[in-house]
């Protein structure tokens, strides 16, 4: 496995010294279903590998931004039709926000972890959904203002305009998608710093993205753990 190993997770595997196929089986554990790291180190030791709760998140800060950086080379195209909404993500105490984004068919178009949620954190999350994946025909939000004077912001300069529509009931979508990442971050207990928050969240969202079959695996036909496992090289 070594000698088909991305750049990246090369680079990181210098500094960790654990094998890789075990460091990954946490880390996919971890950002896939409710447990805690705790439950981890636990698991772990029953299967006779002895290793610290702090080391597998150590282990998922280091991965992580490579094994995300990789998916999104292989992301599926998303449709034109987008709805955004921001849930709430407590760090330190204090609550912050997660934009995200979908198309009308449920598939995550993109999302940004910000400290607050105004006209300037949406925009943020417009532009880079749109960087990172093509200009929508059209966008859904609520009738949050700040949204809304985010998308006026990005349309003044365009000859055609993204429409926007504020229809709460049509972000229904979002909503219930937004409930399978708290799933995840309910057993965290919240994060202690906004860094290792946006970096577990990316991993998250990228396990997300997965299940929900959104990487191109090259006609392999391989299932939700071998996708992950592969974004190692």
């Amino acid at each position: 496995m070594t000698e088909k190993l991305s750049p990246g997770v090369g680079k990181v595997l210098k500094r960790l010294h654990y094998p890789l196929d075990v460091m990954l089986l946490c880390v996919r554990w971890y950002v896939t279903y409710p447990l805690s790291l705790r439950h981890l180190e636990q698991m772990m030791a029953e299967r006779g590998i002895a290793v610290d709760h702090s080391t597998v998140h150590r282990w998922a800060l280091k991965l992580l931004p490579v094994l995300e950086k990789e998916f999104r080379r292989r992301k599926r195209t998303v449709g034109k039709s987008w709805r955004m909404d921001e849930t709430y993500i407590r760090i330190r105490g204090e609550w912050r926000y997660l934009y995200r984004a979908v198309d009308k068919a449920g598939n995550t178009v993109d999302f940004l972890l910000r400290a607050r949620r105004d006209k300037a954190a949406a925009r943020a999350c417009f532009e880079k959904a749109i960087d990172q994946n093509g200009e929508p025909e059209t966008v859904t939000i609520d009738r949050s203002g700040s949204n809304l004077a985010a998308l006026q912001a990005i349309n003044a300069p365009r000859d055609v305009p993204i429409k926007v529509r504020q229809k709460k009931y049509l972000n229904n979508i979002i909503e219930q998608d937004h409930r399978a990442i708290k799933r995840r971050t309910r057993p965290m207990l919240g994060f202690k710093k906004f860094r290792c928050a946006r970096i577990l969240l990316g991993g998250i969202e990228v396990m997300h993205m997965i299940v929900k079959g959104q990487m191109d695996d090259g006609g392999v036909d391989q299932n939700p753990a071998q996708q992950f496992y592969s974004l190692a090289g």
